[in-house]
């Protein structure tokens, strides 16, 4: 009689089984999607505190969704530019292009963006220092470059 209800047993515990798997299933986080697309920029800095970014290759960054990281000679500079934005601590004036609050966000290659670092953002941009600036968009580094600070012209 045993026999009987050994098909029973092997299908409630292949049910059980299924269950606790789909349980576990469901409480693991998703894997991450596909990393953003890398874009190209290149970049000029000058010793009055400027700083120009060219989108070069890639796909259109909406400024929204992204931040800009900017480092002199390594050290973080203490505050970033928070783009888009206008009159931020740390900056002088308004930046240009896709930065500005007033502009369109949408950043297209070959559109320039700027903005100039305020005296009293610290590290100052000195000639001969290196400039690193990196757009980051969903936690992800998309775009990175370095350039060496020239003189104001």
């Amino acid at each position: 009689m045993s026999r009987g209800y050994a098909p029973v047993a092997v299908v409630l515990l292949l049910a059980v089984t299924v269950l606790a798997a789909g349980a576990v299933a469901a409480s693991l986080p998703g894997l991450p999607g596909e990393p953003p697309p890398h874009r190209g920029i290149s970049a000029e800095a000058t010793s009055d505190g400027r700083v120009d970014v060219t989108l070069v290759s890639g796909d259109p960054i909406d400024v929204q969704q992204a931040s800009v990281r900017l480092t002199v000679d390594g050290d973080d500079v203490r505050h970033q530019p928070p783009v888009p934005f206008f009159a931020a601590r740390g900056f002088r004036g308004g930046p240009t292009g896709p930065f500005n609050l007033a502009a369109d966000p949408t950043w297209t290659v070959g559109e320039l963006a700027g903005f100039r670092l305020a005296h009293t953002n610290d590290p100052p941009l000195r000639r001969g220092d290196t400039v690193t600036v990196r757009v980051v968009v969903d936690g992800q580094i998309v775009a990175e470059t370095s350039t060496t600070v020239g003189s104001d012209t």
